[in-house]
């Protein structure tokens, strides 16, 4: 798969505007991790690491095989030597994590800037979901960053996060995304989702101010804390509710009528 897809010009067309455009190249020169006197630069490990990305292939396992066979190679100037699939995961253990933060910041502004999302991605609004998901879980490795919980009997150390990209048409750009905190001794629980969601959200809006219109959230938690960080930072809010919560819709469309909105303190703009 990974071969047709290589030969195919909209694939190396894509790397060079991403080069060109992004310039991929130099932020991905000033990525940082801990390792001692490494064979290989930081740049040329994480590459072909992106490359399956944009390839969607879907585990370490199968990129093996594609760096195996050099098939990014010609993506690379000539005589530069392709890392293993082990050096990639002994770097991304103690990968300097602003790098990549940095670079998809400015990706996100660089995209805001050539105006990509100025018709916005749903009925003329820029729409940002966020939802929590989990990016590695295992029965045997852990760090002290990660998440534990017990399935059938047997401890599982995870880490989840809350992440926020852009839906609709137009580019599905991740925008930022936010880990879960770890609980700090064994009386303390692990942070759940709100909070991270609430940090999330507080520092897309600082970085990326009038980039967002509409944000989409989870209805299961999307409580009065959430509103409040939502009113706080003047975000237009969604509620989704149930047909049957007949009192609910009643009590919100006479306040509607009455323009009470602002008096009450409740969501600037409801939609039902």
């Amino acid at each position: 798969m990974g071969s047709d897809i290589l030969r195919r010009n909209y694939f190396a067309n894509l790397i060079k505007y991403m080069k060109n455009v992004y310039h991929i190249d130099e932020k991905f020169n000033k990525f940082e991790d801990g390792r001692v006197n490494p064979t290989y630069k930081t740049k040329h490990v994480l590459l072909p690491l992106l490359f399956g990305l944009l390839l969607r292939i879907d585990s370490l396992n199968k990129l093996k095989y594609l760096l195996k066979d050099n098939e990014f190679k010609k993506l690379f100037p000539k005589g530069t030597n392709m890392s293993s699939i082990d050096t990639v995961r002994d770097t991304l253990k103690v990968l300097d994590m602003n790098g990549p933060y940095l670079t998809n910041k400015s990706i996100i502004k660089k995209a805001a800037r050539n105006k990509v999302f100025d018709s916005g991605t749903i009925d003329g609004y820029t729409v940002g979901a966020i939802d929590g998901t989990k990016f590695f879980g295992s029965y045997k490795k852990s760090c002290s960053q990660c998440l534990t919980t017990t399935i059938k009997g047997e401890p599982y150390y995870y880490h989840s996060g809350s992440v926020m990209s852009i839906i609709g048409d137009g580019p599905k750009l991740v925008v930022d995304y936010e880990p879960y905190n770890p609980k700090t001794n064994s009386k303390d629980k692990d942070e759940g989702e709100i909070n991270a969601s609430k940090r999330l959200l507080k520092r897309v809006m600082k970085d990326h101010k009038s980039l967002i219109d509409v944000v989409v959230y989870n209805a299961l938690v999307c409580n009065s804390t959430w509103i409040n960080q939502c009113l706080a930072l003047d975000i237009d809010t969604v509620v989704g509710v149930k047909n049957n919560n007949n009192k609910s819709l009643r009590e919100v469309k006479n306040l509607q009528t009455n323009r009470n909105l602002k008096r009450y303190g409740m969501v600037r703009k409801t939609i039902l």
